[in-house]
């Protein structure tokens, strides 16, 4: 087994899954925090990455394309300090960062990972129920019925007609945006063929009472993205709905259909021996260089040994 526990976070790998536990306190981003302990299984990883600088470095897990609701949900606009599948390394831990980046990917290589998309999700997305945003509003979801709640700083428009309250069954769409420079963003939920308005564009989010407007005032309001994954999971595949509207003038995704059951993995051939063999030898080396204490290069040792 692999462990590298920081302030940051802890990451474990049982040569099977790795096991991503948030740290707790005032430098952890809320995304992170209110999304909790994540379980990536290796099917699910396209690699791993340490990447070394001044102050120790950071590990990176990259995620195969499709595998998680939560990086949907954002494409590609998580900040690093609120991707959940980033850890910050101390730097008197780069060793271990580094052992742990080897163990990763002697598994990938052991058992023939793909780096390619997959085309259903392999991990379920946050808990439920789960609530998230900020600005004019906030959103919840019960797995079942999406509800918004106002403050004291919604439009008329919204105040005036109350909390809005509707069952996920009638979403085809959901779009995250967070606020970016002096540009508001939003959480806006799509009802029925083309929207609740038709085909026209859809109206600004402080007029949208299907819609949180997201002023960027507080890094709380980055768990309206957990909001849009949550939905987004249970979002019937069969409707074909867009998880983004090109309206909005983002990328178009399909709502993926059910991961297919995983082929067998094939025996891993001889050559892999050889890396193996080379593994061990890294472990002596790290163990004699004080990197690993007796504890952790025996747990390693071991686990290398059962691949043999």
């Amino acid at each position: 087994m692999a462990e590298i526990i920081q302030r940051d976070g802890t990451w474990t790998f049982d040569g099977e899954t790795v096991r991503i536990v948030p740290g707790r306190g005032k430098g952890i981003h809320p995304l992170r925090q209110e999304l909790g302990e994540c379980v990536v299984p290796l099917r699910a990883l396209a690699g791993i990455a340490f990447e070394p600088d001044r102050k120790g470095g950071r590990l990176r897990l990259r995620l195969r394309d499709g595998v998680c609701p939560v990086l949907r949900a954002a494409d590609g606009r998580l900040k690093d300090a609120a991707d959940p599948y980033q850890l910050t390394v101390e730097k008197d831990r780069s060793g271990a960062a580094e052992y742990f980046v080897g163990e990763v990917r002697s598994a990938l290589l052991i058992e023939q990972v793909p780096a390619g998309p997959v085309d259903g999700f392999l991990l379920p997305g946050p808990a439920v129920p789960v609530a998230g945003g900020g600005g004019d509003g906030t959103a919840s979801f019960d797995g079942e019925v999406i509800r918004l709640t106002w403050n004291w700083k919604a439009k008329e428009v919204k105040s005036s007609g109350g909390p809005v309250a509707f069952p996920v069954s009638e979403v085809t769409g959901v779009h995250w945006l967070p606020a970016i420079g002096l540009e508001n963003g939003h959480l806006r939920f799509v009802r029925g063929q083309g929207g609740d308005m038709g085909t026209g564009p859809a109206p600004a989010a402080e007029f949208d009472p299907y819609s949180l407007d997201l002023w960027g005032l507080s890094k709380k309001e980055y768990t309206a993205v957990l909001v849009a994954a949550a939905v987004l999971v249970r979002l019937p595949a069969a409707t074909g709905a867009q998880t983004v509207t090109a309206a909005e003038g983002a990328r178009p995704a399909q709502i993926p259909a059910p991961a297919a059951p995983a082929a067998p993995v094939p025996a891993p051939p001889a050559d892999d021996h050889d890396v193996l063999l080379r593994r061990l030898r890294e472990l002596g080396e790290l163990h004699r260089a004080g990197i690993l204490t007796d504890d952790e290069f025996t747990a390693a040792k071991q686990a290398v040994l059962k691949r043999l």
